[in-house]
C-alpha cells in the first residue's frame, strides 16, 4: 500500500468474468488542503460512489447507478451513514495509533481496502479486509479464520484488540460473505449494459530510438480479462520480452504493454513475429505484424548538413550587410566613399 494511492495485481484470466466490489477508505491528519477522511466505491476498478468529509453525504458516479439509488434510497442512506461512522472510526484509530507509537509531528494515513468478488462462471465468491498505515500493511482479516493479522510489530496490539470483538468478527463474515456478494449481482444487472460490454483496444508499436525495445501498446478495451503477448510463427514465446500490468485508463477501459528486445532479431526475421492480444469474451484476436513503417517515435536523427560551409556562408553574409551598412550611412550625408576617402587624406 502507498500513501493516499494503492497499487492492485490482479490475476489476469480470460476462461471467466471476475466481478469486485470494491471500497477504499482513506483517514488522514496532518495533511493541509486535503478532507480529513476519503471514501470511494468501484465495480472491477469502475468508480461508482464517492464520499469525503467535506461533502458528508454519498454520491453516485454513474447514470445506472444514479437509478439504483432512486430505486432503493434505503442503500444510499446506508453508505451515507456508514461512511459517517467510518470517519469517526478512522479519526479515533488515526489518534490512538499517534498516540501509541509516539508519533506527534508529520502527516498519517490510515487505509482500508475491502469488499468481494464474484465468478460469474464457477460461482466462486471471495471477501477480503485490509489495513495499511503510513505507506505500509498493517493488519487483515483472515475470513476462514475470523482472525486478524498482524503485517507489523506495532499492529500486534491491534490485533489483539479486535480478535476480541466477536460481534464485529461476525458483522464481517455475513457483509463479506453474503451481502456484498449479493448488491455485486445486483450492481451489475443494473450497469449490465456498460460492466458486461466488450471493447476491443487500438494497438500499436512505439520505439523511442532505433536501438531501444519495441513497445506493444494496447489501449482502450475493457474488460481487464485481457492479454497481450509476443508471438513467433504463431507461438508465444519469452525471449527478451518484459510484460507491464494492466493499468486503467480515465474513461474507464484500460490499457497494457508488453516489449521486445529487437535487437535479439535479425532484420530478415522481422516478419515471423508479430504482438496478439485476447479479451475474454471475444473470439478473434487482435494480431498486429510486426513491420518497421508501423511503428511510431519521435527520434530525431542527428542532422548529417555539412557544418563548415554553413559557418563560412553566415561570415560572408555579415561582411556583405555591414557594407551596405556604410554605404547608406554615407549616403544619407551625401558623401560618397570615394570622396570620404579624399577628404581623409587632405584633412
Amino acid at each position: 500500500m502507498r500513501i493516499l494511492s494503492v497499487i492492485f495485481i490482479f490475476c489476469q484470466v480470460v476462461s471467466s468474468v471476475k466481478y469486485s466490489l470494491t471500497f477504499y477508505f482513506t483517514g488522514t491528519s496532518g495533511i493541509p488542503e486535503f478532507p480529513e477522511f476519503v471514501a470511494a466505491a468501484t465495480i472491477n476498478e469502475v468508480q461508482v460512489g464517492y464520499f469525503d468529509s467535506n461533502i458528508q453525504t454519498a454520491e453516485p458516479k454513474q447514470d445506472w447507478m444514479r437509478k439504483l439509488f432512486k430505486d432503493d434510497p434505503q442503500q444510499l442512506k446506508w453508505y451515507s451513514e456508514r461512511c459517517l461512522e467510518s470517519l469517526h472510526f478512522f479519526r479515533a484509530n488515526i489518534d490512538d495509533l499517534r498516540r501509541r507509537l509516539n508519533q506527534t509531528k508529520g502527516p498519517h494515513v490510515l487505509q482500508r481496502i475491502n469488499g468481494c468478488s464474484w465468478d460469474d462462471e464457477t460461482g466462486e465468491i471471495k471477501g477480503f479486509n485490509k489495513y495499511g498505515y503510513n505507506g505500509e500493511d498493517f493488519i487483515s482479516l483472515d475470513l476462514q479464520t475470523l482472525t486478524w493479522t498482524a503485517h507489523v510489530t506495532q499492529a500486534v496490539i491491534t490485533k489483539q484488540k479486535w480478535d476480541t470483538n466477536e460481534a464485529r468478527l461476525k458483522d464481517n463474515e455475513s457483509f463479506y460473505i453474503h451481502m456484498c456478494p449479493e448488491w455485486l449481482k445486483k450492481y451489475i444487472n443494473y450497469g449490465k449494459s456498460f460492466l458486461q460490454r466488450t471493447e476491443r483496444p487500438s494497438v500499436s508499436f512505439l520505439q523511442k530510438s532505433p536501438s531501444s525495445l519495441v513497445t506493444c501498446y494496447a489501449t482502450g478495451f475493457y474488460p481487464d480479462t485481457a492479454d497481450l503477448y509476443w508471438r513467433k510463427d504463431g507461438y508465444e514465446f519469452h525471449e527478451g520480452v518484459d510484460k507491464g500490468a494492466i493499468l486503467p485508463n480515465p474513461d474507464g477501459t484500460f490499457q497494457m504493454s508488453t516489449e521486445l528486445n529487437i535487437s535479439l532479431i535479425s532484420p530478415e526475421e522481422w516478419r515471423k513475429y508479430d504482438c496478439t492480444f485476447q479479451l475474454s469474451g471475444v473470439e478473434d484476436d487482435v494480431i498486429t505484424k510486426l513491420e518497421e513503417k508501423v511503428i511510431r517515435t519521435n527520434y530525431v536523427p542527428p542532422s548529417t548538413f555539412p557544418v563548415g560551409p554553413l559557418v563560412g556562408a553566415v561570415v560572408v553574409l555579415l561582411v556583405l550587410l555591414l557594407v551596405v551598412a556604410v554605404i547608406l550611412i554615407l549616403k544619407e550625408r551625401n558623401v560618397s566613399i570615394c570622396d570620404s576617402g579624399f577628404r581623409l587624406v587632405r584633412q
